[in-house]
């Protein structure tokens, strides 16, 4: 099955661009290559965490209630991927990171779950349900016996918040070589993030992903999901309370033994709707230009950071913005979805004249790249029109993308380049990833009705 061919709606001074209504049918291929999942694992930090008195007291503590989690070939004893995990709900189950089981979720005819606790003791995992947002899944061991009575790693209340500043620990089984502890501060949630993650002003390593980082008294603060590859002690944490919701949604449900691409779609499903619905009811900032106004996001969930050519150099001038979110959702070793990007550039041909002006112009918007087909989508099927937003003439061209496993989701490019100077000029792009539909049309038009004149051309 292709995807539909695209088609568009033009109502007065205002349009809507119908994108194509179906996906093509599930692909047979696998999701990618089968390397450890790295995109969200935390990073190695070069500084060696300070253990207190405090930290050995917590880790002796915690230590009989941590695991690590392997996903093993099949057929043989080979690890596909190692992290970490923490048992819960009385010791009848365990939490980690959804990508630390993610081949599993994705391929469970090919690939099977070990634990191996601190005391050597090991022992086949099932998994019941996972979170694929938060990034949290939760399993339970085939055979409880060898770890029954060992107890639970115990939530911290929500109604008792820690104060910024406060010292926690965190625990896991970093780069394979045995059980540690990392101590660390909490620092609240981190900021302009979708998905609420806590920042930890400590050091994360991999192989410590799906392990608890608690307070001074073994309680849950949250669970190890990654860090920052560009700095030290920057790492992040997801909250206790997806723990907790994790925790009641799945304890009775059965394992699951088939491939887990529906139950993914449905949640990413949730997520794209939330996304869209809070990304329209922000309105649009300035870009500050003195003849167009250009769609730029506020910073309420995305980051943005410009620069421009240097003043002395001759020939085409420019500002450029680029704003992305920080939040994207783990799926697969190859594939992350679930987030926004947008950008501009605003040119000043008045160095070069207008034809040279316009070859440039036009060269950088045909430079674009929409996407090919490859293992996770479809080629991009695009449609081009002049249109004209609140009177400003535009070039616009709307792409989507179907993802192949991803049943009704797609990826959005929308790039657009005014027409009404001939040695002034700005042209943006807005990319959505992961987004149903009729929210690829909603944000297609939101995107587009953000241009418009601040100075009306003069002729």
């Amino acid at each position: 099955m292709t995807l539909p061919r695209l088609r568009r709606l033009l109502t007065g001074a205002s349009f809507l661009w119908l994108l194509g209504a179906c996906a093509p049918a599930l692909a047979a291929t696998p999701p990618g290559p089968q390397t450890p999942p790295v995109a969200a694992e935390a990073a190695a930090s070069a500084a060696e965490p300070t253990i207190t008195g405090a930290g050995q007291r917590i880790y002796e503590r915690t230590r009989p209630l941590l695991l690590q989690v392997r996903t093993l070939l099949k057929t043989q004893d080979s690890q596909a991927s190692v992290g970490s995990g923490f048992l819960v709900d009385d010791g009848r189950h365990l939490i980690t990171n959804y990508h630390v089981v993610s081949q599993y979720a994705l391929q469970p005819s090919r690939y099977r779950l070990v634990y191996a606790s601190v005391d050597g003791r090991q022992g086949a995992l099932e998994l019941l349900a996972f979170d694929v947002v938060h990034d949290l899944a939760l399993l339970r061991p085939a055979d409880p016996e060898p770890l029954a009575g060992r107890g639970a790693v115990a939530l911290r209340p929500e109604a008792q918040p820690l104060a910024r500043g406060a010292r926690i620990y965190s625990l896991g089984n970093p780069l394979d070589v045995g059980f540690a502890v990392a101590e660390g501060n909490y620092n609240g949630l981190a900021e302009r993030g979708f998905v609420p993650t806590l920042f930890f002003g400590g050091s994360l390593s991999p192989g410590m992903s799906g392990g608890p980082a608690v307070d001074d008294q073994g309680r849950l603060i949250g669970v190890n999901v990654a860090a920052r590859r560009d700095g030290e002690q920057v790492s992040f944490l997801v909250p206790a309370a997806a723990v907790a919701a994790l925790i009641e949604r799945g304890r009775d449900a059965k394992p699951l033994t088939t491939p887990a691409w529906a139950e993914i779609t449905r949640q990413l499903m949730t997520h794209q709707a939330d996304l869209t619905a809070r990304f329209i009811a922000l309105p649009w900032r300035s870009a500050g230009h003195a003849r167009y106004r250009i769609p730029v996001p506020r910073e309420d969930f995305m980051r943005c950071w410009g620069r421009g050519s240097p003043q002395a150099q001759h020939g085409l001038q420019f500002e450029r913005s680029d704003c992305a979110m920080d939040s994207r959702i783990y799926v697969s070793p190859t594939l992350q979805t679930g987030f926004l990007v947008v950008r501009h550039e605003a040119y000043d041909g008045g160095r070069i004249g207008a034809l040279r002006f316009a070859q440039r112009y036009s060269a950088s918007f045909r430079n674009e790249f929409m996407g090919s087909n490859d293992a996770q989508l479809t080629a991009a099927q695009c449609v081009e029109r002049q249109v004209a937003s609140q009177g400003l003439p535009l070039k616009a061209v709307v792409c989507l993308r179907a993802y192949k496993k991803l049943e009704g989701l797609y990826d959005l490019s929308v790039l657009a380049a005014t027409l009404d100077g001939s040695q002034i000029g700005a042209q943006g792009r807005f990319d959505a990833h992961g987004i149903a539909f009729d929210s690829a049309q909603r944000l297609a038009q939101h995107y587009l009705d953000g241009y418009a004149w601040v100075t009306p051309a003069s002729h």
